[in-house]
C-alpha cells in the first residue's frame, strides 16, 4: 500500500512538473496569439469596403524588425493610437463570439464607430508577427513597436501632434502604459477637465500577466503572482513577458480613463479596479468608468 502511494504521489508530482515544464516552454504561445485558430493572417475586410480613408505605414523599430501600421485620418483632428488585445491582427476578429457576425466581427467595424463618434485620427499598430508586420512577438520587441509607432506619428505635419490618446485593451493596455510612462514629454496633457485631455485609456487591461496565469490556471497562482498575490511566487523569474501594468500605472504621469467590461471572460474586473487604486496613489486626475457589455 505504501508503495502504491509513492508510484501516486511521483506519478502526479511528474505530470504537473511535465505540465508546467510546457507551459513555460510555450508561454508565448498562449500571451501572444497572432492568428486565431481556423482563420487567416489575411484581412477578410478591408478599410476601403466601409469607405474609410486608409493610410498603409511601413517602419522600422530600433532593432531593425519592420512593421506594419494603418492610419485611418480625419485631418488635424486629436490622433488615437490602438494598441489591440493579444489575440488576432489590427483589423481582423476582436471577439470570438461575433465570427459569425460580420457586421460586427472585426476591429475594423470598432474603429468605424471611434471616427465617427469622436472625429479624431486612428493610428493601429500591428506588433510584430502580428500581420504583415515581421519578427516574433516579445515584450522587449513590442515596447519597441510601440515606441517606433509614437516617434512616427511626432515626425508627421499632417496631425495635431499635441493632442495624441493613447488607447489600449488588454495586453494593448500594459503597452500603452509603458508607452506612456516612457514619454511624458511627448503625449501631452491640455487640460484635466477636458475628455480630449485624456491622454491614456486602457479597457479591460490586466495588473500583469503573472497575476493572469492564476486567474487562467489556478494552481499557477501558488507559483506564479504579483508581489501582491499569495504563495511563493517561486516561478517568477521563468516568465518571459510579465507585463506588470500594475507596478507601471503608477509611474505614468498623465490623466486616465478606465473603462471596464464587467463581462470579460478573461480579464476579471477587479484587475482594472487594482490599476485605478495604483494610479489613485499618486493623487493624480484620474477617472473611472463601468459599463456593462
Amino acid at each position: 500500500m505504501l508503495s502504491y502511494l509513492h508510484f501516486l504521489v511521483y506519478g502526479v508530482g511528474g505530470m504537473m512538473a511535465v505540465g508546467m515544464a510546457l507551459l513555460i516552454a510555450f508561454q508565448e504561445r498562449l500571451v501572444y496569439v497572432p492568428v486565431l485558430p481556423g482563420l487567416s493572417k489575411s484581412y477578410p475586410i478591408t478599410p476601403a469596403r466601409l469607405r474609410l480613408k486608409y493610410e498603409d505605414v511601413w517602419l522600422r523599430a530600433s532593432d531593425g524588425v519592420r512593421l506594419t501600421l494603418g492610419l485611418f485620418s480625419t485631418y488635424r483632428r486629436p490622433t488615437i493610437i490602438f494598441f489591440q488585445e493579444n489575440a488576432g491582427s489590427i483589423l481582423m476578429i476582436f471577439s470570438q463570439k461575433a465570427i459569425h457576425n460580420c457586421r460586427y466581427a472585426h476591429r475594423l467595424e470598432f474603429i468605424h464607430i471611434m471616427l465617427q463618434k469622436l472625429h479624431c485620427n486612428v493610428f493601429m499598430l500591428s506588433y510584430r508577427g502580428y500581420g504583415a508586420s515581421d519578427g516574433f512577438p516579445s515584450q522587449h520587441g513590442i515596447i519597441q513597436d510601440a515606441q517606433a509607432a509614437l516617434d512616427h506619428l511626432m515626425q508627421r505635419t499632417d496631425i495635431d501632434t499635441s493632442r495624441i490618446v493613447v488607447f489600449g485593451r488588454s495586453l494593448g493596455g500594459a503597452v500603452g502604459a509603458v508607452l506612456a510612462r516612457n514619454n511624458p514629454d511627448k503625449i501631452i496633457v491640455v487640460s484635466p477637465f477636458d475628455f480630449r485631455s485624456l491622454v491614456l485609456i486602457l479597457e479591460n487591461t490586466f495588473t500583469s500577466i503573472l497575476d493572469m496565469a492564476g486567474v487562467l490556471l489556478p494552481f499557477l497562482k501558488w507559483f506564479i503572482g504579483h508581489s501582491g498575490s499569495k504563495g511563493p511566487r517561486m516561478l517568477n523569474f521563468l516568465v518571459r513577458s510579465p507585463w506588470n501594468t500594475v507596478d507601471v500605472i503608477g509611474q505614468v504621469k498623465t490623466t486616465h480613463l478606465f473603462p471596464v467590461g464587467l463581462q470579460d471572460e478573461m480579464v476579471p474586473p477587479s484587475h482594472m479596479q487594482l490599476l485605478h487604486a495604483k494610479a489613485a496613489e499618486k493623487k493624480r486626475p484620474n477617472r473611472q468608468a463601468a459599463q456593462e457589455r
